[in-house]
Parts: structure tokens; sequence; C-alpha cells
């Protein structure tokens, strides 16, 4: 899924506005940017830059005001909410901050979750979340509750069950911003093996120069524009 050029994300002249009541806050402002297929790109920038609403607009989980967001060659500005959900469920995963992992699920059941939107057998989806925990390295702990896993197991449950159906495009929010060093460095360890050697693309925002040194490049958020230098 890209297009002929080799680019995987072209974000186009976009902008993105807020209402508050008769207020408008402009956060993005004819913002461009184009990811090539299996690039690992950093996306930084002081807080409320507008970071973590360029991912989501990446990620069809919000609408820009103007312009287009393609992915693959898709529009996925253009589609239809129903449309949008079912694109979303195939090509994107999703790695948060604090985890979003069920209390009541075991990590196994935490990672089978996007499987159930699929028309995978029972079956069939055992495989592939046995696949993502040992590519995580949690086979071992695939039956133990969120509650009994370290913050460090918590998020790479998260990043299983990101990769479980083996999505195009892997976006990841603030990955290591809960985490301590040691356990943020393994994290960003497992995200530069996702990259290398599965070919995974993906985006991460954070605010940390030691995660962001991880990737294979940077660019900067702020006042709705992107740069490859660093503000002042």
């Amino acid at each position: 899924m890209t297009t002929a050029d080799g680019v995987l994300v072209r974000v186009k002249d976009v902008e993105k506005v807020f209402r508050r009541g008769s207020e408008e806050i402009h956060v993005l402002s004819g913002l461009n940017l184009e990811v090539p297929k299996g690039d690992f790109l950093a996306l930084m920038g002081p807080s409320g830059s507008g970071k973590s609403t360029l991912l989501n607009l990446i990620g069809g989980l919000d609408r820009a005001t103007r312009g287009s967001v393609e992915i693959g060659g898709e529009r996925v500005d253009q589609m239809s909410d129903r449309a949008l959900a079912a694109w979303r469920a195939r090509h994107v995963g999703l790695v948060f901050q604090f985890y979003n992992l069920l209390p009541v699920l075991t990590a196994e059941r935490n990672v089978e979750l996007p499987l159930l939107l699929t028309h995978l057998s029972k079956a069939e989806r055992r495989k592939h979340v046995e696949a993502a925990l040992g590519i995580v390295g949690l086979s071992h702990r695939a039956r133990h509750y969120p509650r009994t896993l370290s913050g460090g197991e918590q998020q790479r449950t998260g990043i299983a069950r990101a990769i479980v159906t083996d999505p195009t495009i892997l976006l990841c929010d603030e990955p290591t911003g809960d985490l301590d060093r040691k356990s943020g460095d393994e994290i960003l360890g497992l995200l530069q093996g996702l990259n290398k050697e599965q070919g995974k693309t993906i985006i991460m925002v954070t605010h940390d120069p030691h995660a962001s040194a991880r990737a294979r490049r940077t660019v900067y958020l702020d006042k709705g524009q992107l740069s490859t230098t660093k503000p002042e």
C-alpha cells in the first residue's frame, strides 16, 4: 500500500480549526508532510503545538478542516465514517502513552481485541495473538492481567495489540512518556526492531530528545507549521 514515488503518508495544505463558542483556535495551518514507506519519524514540539492532532488526522481519528490526508494513495479525509472505520481497523496500529488496556482481560485477550473486527476464526486469531506476543517478548505473560504486569510489560502488550492485524502504519503517542528510562529504552528498541526488521512505518509523537534520537528522522511542529530544525 504505497504510491509510485514510495510515499506512504501525504498530508497536503492541512488546516485544523477547533471552535470554542465564537472563538476559532487554529492548531494546524497549511501543513505539509510526506512520510516514505518504511520510515520511522519522530514528531516533536511544545505542548499544545498540535502533535497529537496531526497524529489523529493521519490515523483517521479526526478530520481536517481543510486540506487533504492521503495514505497509500487513498484519501482518508474523503471517506465516509463507516468506510473510515473499516480502513482504520485494517491499516492503523495505535500505541498510547497510558496503554489503554482493559483490566478485566488478560494480555492475550487485550491483544486479540482488534481481531474481533475481522473474519478470522478463533484458531486463526490465536495464531496472530501468539505471533504478536512473541515479537514483543511476552509469550510467557500471555495469561496475566494488566495489574500484574510492569509498566514496560503493559506497553509491550499495547504494542502487540497495535501490530496484531499487521497494520500499514504504526502511530505512537508518547509511547515512553509513562515509563522509567530503562523500560522506555526497551520500548524504543522494540519500535526500532519493528521498523528495521519488520519494515513497519512508524510515526511517534514525543517530547523526549532521547526518544527522538532512536527514530530515522525528526520533524518539529510549532505554531501550526513543520520544520526540520528545532524552533528557538
